[in-house]
């Protein structure tokens, strides 16, 4: 279940999704979205992810970072989950702490901020249904938006940065994006990683991977036709970068979406 946010939020959250596993899941994984999803455990249900071998339990609020490496993911059966996908440019406005320090990584937001964070989590619990859920967590996130205004213009600044290669396929050129905004690469960079969590050859190399993975899963696209496409060099650059960030090829991938089930890759990968 998708919803979209209210009208204030809408530039910097793209959507609240519910995710409820109907069976156990083992060791499945999910791939870096692009995107910092806001975690709420509605359920009381078990969940563990793995991220670069370091295995953690998923708490009770939880804020996944950006991913730039695949993780998996265990869950207990009747686990559900409230997520708060938030566009890459957009955290600092909700997160006091730089984003490179969630990058890869799973934070108990207790360990954030314990008050806050317990009283967030208790007020929602205490709702009896999704809509009031959402409410409670919409407040939560329009209060740190007043408390953080002046943010407003670095995040516009790399929002504005983004849009140059997010909707192209073209290879990233940071002289020329620095030209045109009349920036030094070195301030965009620290931009970035205060602001996104990575660097901006980084958050590129995700963008256009999850062009390529749309691709892979939904058409049948050779592979040469889609590493063009999304802008890599060549198909072995293609295999080598989708390797990076899944561990598998793109062709297996595409033949364990025929055995298993697409619907799960599209709800694993909303980012759980």
């Amino acid at each position: 279940m998708e919803i979209l946010p209210c009208a204030s939020l809408a530039p910097y959250i793209k959507n609240y999704t519910v995710i409820t596993i109907d069976k156990d899941l083992n060791d499945e994984v999910f791939y870096p979205s692009g995107y910092v999803d806001f975690i709420v455990n509605i359920s009381g249900g078990t969940a563990t992810t793995i991220i670069n071998g370091k295995r953690k339990d998923t708490p009770s609020v939880e804020l996944l970072g950006h991913l730039t490496l695949p993780t998996r993911l265990t869950v207990a059966q009747g686990t559900s989950v409230l997520i708060a996908r938030i566009y890459p440019h957009a955290s600092a406005l909700f997160f006091s702490d730089p984003l490179s320090e969630f990058t890869n990584y799973a934070t108990d937001m207790y360990d954030v901020a314990l008050g806050e964070n317990r009283e967030l989590y208790h007020r929602i619990m205490e709702m009896n249904d999704l809509a009031s859920k959402i409410k409670v967590l919409e407040s939560y996130f329009l209060q740190k938006l007043k408390k953080n205004e002046t943010r407003l213009k670095k995040v516009s600044m790399v929002k504005a940065i983004s849009q140059e290669f997010s909707f192209g396929c073209q290879p990233l050129n940071l002289p020329a994006i620095a030209h045109d905004s009349g920036l030094s690469e070195r301030y965009i960079q620290k931009l970035y990683l205060a602001n996104i969590g990575i660097s901006p050859a980084a958050f590129a190399s995700v963008i256009r991977f999850n062009k390529s993975l749309q691709l892979v899963l939904n058409t049948q696209e050779s592979l040469t036709t889609i590493a063009y496409d999304c802008g890599y060099y060549d198909q072995a650059h293609f295999i080598k970068e989708f390797r990076k960030f899944t561990g598998i090829t793109p062709s297996v991938s595409r033949n364990s979406l025929v055995k298993n089930s697409i619907d799960f890759q599209q709800a694993v990968n909303i980012g759980f």
